[in-house]
């Protein structure tokens, strides 16, 4: 590629070194699409996760609040068992 196979060959050396560069510049977009699927991916699985979490919590608030409802856990207990977790 460049001056050497320009001045050997000509405008078929030429010809030759656009080729090339048109198949590098195609390597390199659909790197970059890869990459983009690769973030869109993750980006979405991260969303899902975050939602999950989210549902998670809300089950456990609900679940800690039936509990010291119905008194089978008082509000101390659950605050030292928040805490040990916190903690650790």
């Amino acid at each position: 590629m460049g001056w050497g196979r320009m001045l050997l060959l000509g405008n078929v050396g030429q010809q030759m070194d656009i080729g090339d560069l048109e198949n590098a510049i195609g390597e390199m977009q659909h790197a970059v699409r890869e990459k983009d699927e690769t973030d869109l991916s993750q980006t979405r699985s991260i969303r899902n996760l975050e939602l999950e979490n989210q549902g998670l919590k809300l089950y456990l608030a609900t679940l800690i609040r039936l509990l010291v409802a119905k008194g089978v856990l008082n509000a101390t207990e659950v605050e030292t068992i928040v805490r040990a977790i916190d903690a650790g």
